[in-house]
Parts: structure tokens; sequence; C-alpha cells
């Protein structure tokens, strides 16, 4: 609710602009204020005012220029606070030290939204970031929303609203559309534009988020799943800030039927702290983010120039992404053999089938005159009409023995578009299945006839094959939302930060109702009969401490222990090999565990990833569970459904799912533990940084695990 203050400019209640309020602020204002604005016209702090004029901004723009009255021919005003009048969003240009004092007057003057293009916050480090909380605090108690600092601004195309100092806006012609670009670099903000107006794409909305000190990814796409302009989604990540908004925000443009590409940068970094678990290893970060912006239905791209190459492909079948298949069947024909298996070569790395017709289509294709053969490749060069082109590519979109058709075009399409490229057009007025195209040469008229029918074009086979097999992932997406299961309550009894030890890792586990193989701690090795316990022989005995997660590297574990005396002995062992291993640690005693037998070992994982959050991991297991990398990830906790896709994904599962008719494994008992483990992250009482059943055995009957560790928030140093 907008009322009006001191000054006799509106003011916003203290939570601030959100929804439709806050989209009309950013993206249409009716009055804007260039903070900082130069009269000369050469410099940066002029081109939002230059850019709003060219391209018809028809709302009210106040420049804000201590020092003049005047700029490019509007009254200029020496502070916010001179202005006559209120405003809807601020665009501020001035050094750091000053925006605390423009926000304020802004606040004053009513406006919704300060965009903050000023540097000198949190990419200075502690002072700088100290400095922007501040900031993004305040704004907050004056009911000011915040887009930055250090954005490059806020562009919608379709009003001219152009708070932006990007060079790329100087064009003279801006083409709306129906793409919306959210960017964490501002500079690619502008890359994507002109590489996307150069294939003939229109675009509707972009914003570059800066630091994300308040508006944040996750919002903005919120924002944009309502804007009736935009039809699909880019995002440009360096990183994750605010998970739990943009999940959720990502499923609703699913479900809206606006898809959402994403690029994000860091496929190669992981962090320091992946060494200290087989599971950070296998689920580093960018592992987690794949798998979270899988679950929420974005389609992420390997290459930059897929993102906005596949938003057309994305657009037109948006729709038809739950109708697609698991296992994809891509029918190619082409005109050029060698341009098409770039694209097949391509596909086969992302796991998508192109596949040869069935005799069927084959005779029926015979009696309508166009002889083809039984090849994952259909090469018509020199061998059709382009009538007979039209009418292959027309029955392929209507046959039930392939899921997309792709149609790769050679030389023809540079200078004779008609031969190939029009029976193309001409035939993606049939619906039913994907239709696109790959141009082997560089061919500008042809790209624009696809263009203009909507047929999604590609200029490299790379981005081609990426796109496509894009969307199949996408297909592979839930829609449905498992509830939250009920919080599970940390036992009292155990500590609540560090390590735990193996025995009080096991009684976690098994809390979360995960089998554990039966287990007993013996706390007094020395003296007669101090060794007795319950469990029968033969027994596996290990090292028990807080302090040593992985036993085995250090000769903390002995198998096939058959009796007290054998025992005796190995505890021995196992206490000197301690001593001289890791002398500061605290030895709780040596735990000993039956030995049990199995059809195929696993790896069970948990990691708190901190850009999105619990993650769950199912893998190959053993100690060489890193070199094999046969990994399934989701976002925890999972459902039962989602825990058979996990093991589905892991090629090991073959061995005990009837490969060869070998013995089958209880793969029904195995989802169970994976859902029952992956409630980890519902735990309430303690943070759990990350945990492992390494191997879990999948047996006929049921699943055990016989290795446990569990690491909470602020670890101690283990071994």
């Amino acid at each position: 609710m907008t009322r009006v203050n001191e000054q006799g400019g509106p003011e916003m209640d203290v939570m601030g602009a959100t929804g439709r309020t806050l989209a009309r602020a950013l993206f249409t204002p009716g009055a804007v204020a260039l903070v900082g604005a130069s009269a000369d016209e050469s410099k940066n702090t002029a081109r939002p005012l230059r850019f709003m004029r060219k391209h018809g901004y028809a709302g009210r723009v106040f420049p804000i220029n201590a020092g003049r009255t005047e700029v490019m021919g509007l009254q200029a005003y020496p502070s916010v606070a001179a202005l006559p009048d209120a405003i809807d969003h601020a665009f501020v240009m001035v050094p750091g030290r000053q925006v605390a004092e423009v926000l304020e007057q802004c606040a004053a003057r009513g406006a919704s939204v300060v965009t903050v293009f000023s540097d000198g916050f949190a990419e200075l480090g502690e002072t700088g970031m100290a400095a922007q909380q501040a900031l993004a605090a305040r704004a907050k108690e004056l009911g000011v929303r915040l887009l930055g600092p250090n954005s490059i601004g806020v562009v919608d195309i379709h009003s001219g609203a152009i708070l932006s100092v990007n060079a790329v806006l100087e064009v003279d012609a801006l083409r709306a559309g129906g793409i919306s670009v959210v960017s964490q670099s501002g500079s690619m903000l502008g890359a994507l534009l002109s590489r996307g107006a150069a294939r003939g794409l229109g675009f509707a909305k972009l914003v570059s988020v800066g630091n994300e000190s308040d508006i944040g990814v996750g919002e903005l796409v919120d924002l944009l799943v309502d804007d009736d302009a935009t039809e699909v989604i880019l995002l440009f990540l360096e990183t994750i800030r605010d998970a739990a908004v943009l999940g959720p925000a990502l499923r609703r443009a699913r479900a809206a039927g606006k898809p959402v590409l994403v690029y994000k940068l860091g496929r190669s970094a992981q962090g320091e702290a992946l060494a200290q678990s087989h599971t950070g290893a296998l689920a580093g970060n960018d592992a987690a983010v794949d798998a979270f912006l899988r679950k929420h239905g974005a389609m992420r791209v390997e290459m930059l120039e897929t993102l906005f190459e596949a938003a057309p492909l994305a657009r037109r079948y948006a729709a038809d992404i739950p109708a697609l298949r698991r296992n994809p069947r891509i029918a190619v024909v082409t005109t050029t053999g060698g341009g098409a298996a770039t694209v097949v070569d391509r596909l086969g790395l992302a796991n998508v089938e192109a596949v040869a017709p069935p005799v069927e289509f084959i005779a029926h294709m015979a009696e309508r005159g166009v002889r083809i053969r039984q090849t994952p490749i259909i090469d018509l060069t020199l061998a059709a009409t382009s009538a007979q082109y039209r009418d292959l590519v027309e029955q392929m979109i209507q046959s039930d023995w392939c899921d997309a058709v792709l149609c790769v075009v050679g030389s023809s399409a540079q200078f004779h578009p008609q031969l190939a490229v029009r029976p193309i057009v001409e035939a993606s007025a049939q619906r039913g299945k994907p239709l696109l195209s790959f141009l082997a040469p560089e061919a500008t008229q042809s790209l624009e006839l696809l263009q203009a029918a909507g047929v999604p074009a590609f200029r490299t086979p790379e981005a081609c094959a990426d796109a496509l097999a894009c969307l199949f992932r996408a297909a592979m997406t839930r829609d449905d939302v498992a509830e939250t299961p009920a919080p599970v309550t940390w036992p009292s009894a155990l500590p609540t930060q560090g390590d735990l030890s193996e025995f009080e890792a096991a009684a976690v586990f098994a809390e979360l109702g995960v089998p554990i193989a039966p287990m007993a701690l013996v706390r007094d090795v020395s003296g007669e009969g101090a060794l007795q316990h319950a469990v029968p022989y033969p027994v596996v005995a290990k090292i028990c401490s807080r302090d040593i997660l992985h036993k085995t590297e250090i000769g903390g574990v002995e198998v096939g222990v058959r009796d007290n005396e054998e025992l005796a002995r190995a505890a021995a062992r196992l206490l000197e090999n301690a001593r001289q291993a890791a002398p500061a640690a605290r030895v709780d005693g040596i735990l000993v565990q039956r030995m049990e037998s199995r059809l195929l070992e696993l790896m069970l994982g948990y990691r708190n990833d901190p850009l999105v959050g619990p993650m769950v991991m199912l893998s190959a297991g053993g100690i060489t569970a890193e070199l094999h990398r046969d990994v399934s990830l989701r976002p925890a906790p999972v459902s039962l459904a989602e825990a058979h896709d996990m093991i589905g994904e892991v090629r090991s599962t073959q061995l005990i799912r009837g490969f060869r008719g070998l013995p089958r494994g209880d793969v029904d008992a195995l989802a169970r533990a994976i859902v029952g483990f992956s409630r980890l992250a519902v735990m309430q009482g303690a943070d759990v940084a990350e945990a492992e059943i390494n191997p879990l055995f999948v047996r006929a009957e049921g699943v055990v695990g016989v290795d446990c560790v569990l690491r909470l928030a602020a670890p101690q140093h283990s071994f």
C-alpha cells in the first residue's frame, strides 16, 4: 500500500514491493530518476537518458546532477530530495560512498525500486560487504527494493525503459520478442542481447542482478513467470545465492509452460572442502547444481551459444515436454552426410540415439516415390526433389518410430534455400513432435526463413546437439513434488557439532530407518574377559574414534576375525596403528561388527551443499567409488519414486536388476533406504554437513550398511 510522506511523495510499506507491484516499478516505471546523469553524452552516465529517448520510453525522466540545471534538454535537479514529484524507480550512478544518502532520498520520494550501478561494495571484500549489508538493511527498513549494487541495469524492450549503461543498447533498433534474460554478469547481458539479435531473436526484459543484496535471480524468475511478454527465460549464472527461492520459481515456470534455460559457469571448479570424503568428491558443487536445476525443471546448457539458440526450440515445444520418451529416438534426414554425422556424434555423447527407420516406414515412403535406406542418417543428397523432401519430413513428424526430427542441410542452404530449407518450413505446419534444423554452411537468409517460421535452427553441431539433449533431459523431470517428511529429532545423547564416531553415526542412520549391520562397542580392551560382546563370529574389528573417520587408510580395520582370541590380537594391532597414524586421536574402543554377505556394494552419501542445500547421492561403492564416478544425485529429501529413478541412473545397479541372468537384489529395500537416509535433510537439533554409508550392501532380501560416517557443522579435523 502507498502512503504520502512529509515531503508530499508516496511512501511504501516497510516490507517493500513484491509481485506485480514490484514488476511494474522494476520494468515499466512511470517516472524514473537518473541519479548522477551526465550532460556529456560521451560518458557512461549519459547513456540511460540517450537510450530511453532512442528506444521510445514514454514515461517521465528526472536527471539528477548537482552541478547542472539542464541535462540534454531536460530540467536537472541537484538531488532526489529536490524533485517536485514522486518516482517509481531510481537508477543510481554516483560513487558508492554517496549511495546510502541517495537511498534515503529515494525512499522519501516514493521509489519502490532503486537500482545501484555504483560499485565499491561486496566485490571489494569484508569492508565492502559490511557497507552492502548495511545498505540492504536500511532499504528494507525504508520499504525500498534494491537491485545491485554493481548492477549494469534493467531493460524492458517493449516499453523502452532502459535503465542501463550497457553499450550494446547503442543499437538503432531493439527487436521486441518473448525472451527475457537474467544475468549475474553485466557484460554478458549485452553479449546475449547482441548475439541473439544477430540470429533474429526478439527480447522482452533483461536484468543484471549485480551483487544480489536484495532482489535476486529467484525472485526475478518468479516475476517473469507472471509477465505476459515473457515466453522463455534465459539465466546466465556464476553461482546460486537463493536456492530456496529459485527452486520453487523454476517449478512455477515449468508449470506455466515458460521454459528456463541456464548457462552456469564453474563446471570444473571444486572447493577445498570436497576432499573430505568420497561424497564430497563425487557430489561437488557443480554436480549438486546440476541435480538442483534438473529437479526443478530448468534446462542447463553446456555451451553459451546454446543458451540463446535453444530458446525457440524450448519455447515451441515446452508444452510437449511431458509427453516425450525417457529414451528419446531422433530421426535424422540430411543433404550432407558429413554435416549430419557431426551432430549425431555429439548427440551420442549426450546419450541421445539417432535411429534408423523401420522397414514398414521404408516401404511406406517407397510407395510415395521416396526411396530411403535403413540407416540412422537418411541421406537425400541428390536423391529427392523439394516436394519429396517435404513429404518425407511430414511423414516422419506423423510417424511413431521417432520422437524428434532433425533436418541437416548442406551447401544448398547458402544460395538455394528453396531446395531443402523451404520444404522444412512448409513441413513445420505439421505438429506432433519437435522439428529442428542444423545448417552446415553459413547461411543467413536460410536461418531467417526458419526463424520466421518458428523452426529452431542452429549454426553449429555442438549447439544443436546440446539443445536437443536439454529438451529430452527436461522430459525426464518429475512434475510431482513429494511432501516434505516429518522432522526427525536428533538423539539427545549425541554431540551436536564436529564428527561422530562410526558407532554414533550408525545409531543416527538406524533411527532414520536405514538397516545397519549389528555391532557392539568394546570400550575396555584390557584385562581378562574385556572383549566379550554379543555379535556372532566371524566379525570385522574397527578402531572407533570421532577423530578417525577413514579407518582403512590408517590400518584401522581387520576383517574375518573368528573368535575372542583373534579379536584380542586384532584389537592390539588396531590400537597400535591408531597411535602411530593419529597420536592425538581420542579412541573410544574397538567396534565389533557382524560380517555381511552381498550381491552388490553401493555408496549412499549426503552433503549439505553451500549453494543449493542438502543433496543425497547413490553411487558405486567401495574404496574405488571415486574412480568409477557412477553417480546419481537428488536434492534431499527424496520421494520413493525419485529413489527408484536414482537406482536406475547408477549403471552398477544393472548387476542386481536382471543383467544377463544374475541374481536380483532387493531394489525396493534399497529405495526405502535412500528415502530414509535422505531425511537427514529434515533433522532437527543438529546441522548435518556430510554423511556416508560406504559400502551399503544390497542383498537378495534387504540392504545393510557396514561403514558409517557423519560430520556435523563446524567439523573437527579428521584423518
